[in-house]
Parts: structure tokens; C-alpha cells; sequence
């Protein structure tokens, strides 16, 4: 959580609470909540994450679950929806991340 708060230049609490608001994944680990740091492109949130991210949760994702979503492999894309995210590729991962509620 430290290094993300100093990539972006916000205090642990400012991650804190974009965790709480859904803007970024922390996933549970036996040291503590880990914020992969992927989700960050330089010192700012991927572009278009933070939609992706609501629409994983509207379809009752959990974290956990979301990340995996993001970080799994697809041959179709190519790559992760989060690489996909990363390359301004948005709308193709936006559709089937809304696909995923029906």
C-alpha cells in the first residue's frame, strides 16, 4: 500500500479510501491487503479502470475475483484485460465485463 501511495503521491489514507470507493482492487494476503501495483500507469489509475472495476462488481465479482478477471490471459484480446486497459483498448473489455452481469 506504501508504494502505491508514493507512486501517486497521496498518503496510505487517499488509497485507503479509493479502495473503499471501488477505484482500486486490494486483495487480502497473510501480510495485509496488497494493492497490485498494475493497476497504476505511472503515478495515476489505468484509464478507464475504474468503470471496468464497478461493472466487475455489479456483476458480483469480488476483488479477489475481479483481479484474476483482469490479469487472466485471453487469446481473443490478446493478452489481459488489464493489458488491454494499459493499451487504450477500453471498450471491448467494458462490453464483456457488462456481459458478465447477464
Amino acid at each position: 500500500m506504501t508504494e502505491v501511495a508514493q507512486r501517486m503521491g497521496i498518503g496510505p489514507t487517499g488509497v485507503r479510501d479509493l479502495v473503499s470507493a471501488g477505484q482500486l482492487l486490494s486483495v487480502p494476503t497473510p501480510d495485509g491487503p496488497r494493492i497490485p501495483a498494475e493497476q497504476l500507469d505511472g503515478d495515476v489509475l489505468v484509464k478507464h479502470l475504474v468503470p471496468v472495476l464497478t461493472l466487475l462488481k455489479d456483476a458480483g465479482y469480488s476483488s479477489e475475483e475481479a483481479l484474476r478477471w483482469l490479469t487472466t490471459p485471453d487469446d481473443t484480446l490478446p493478452g489481459t484485460p488489464l493489458q488491454a486497459l494499459h493499451e487504450n483498448r477500453a471498450t471491448e473489455i467494458k462490453r464483456r465485463a457488462q456481459a458478465l452481469g447477464f
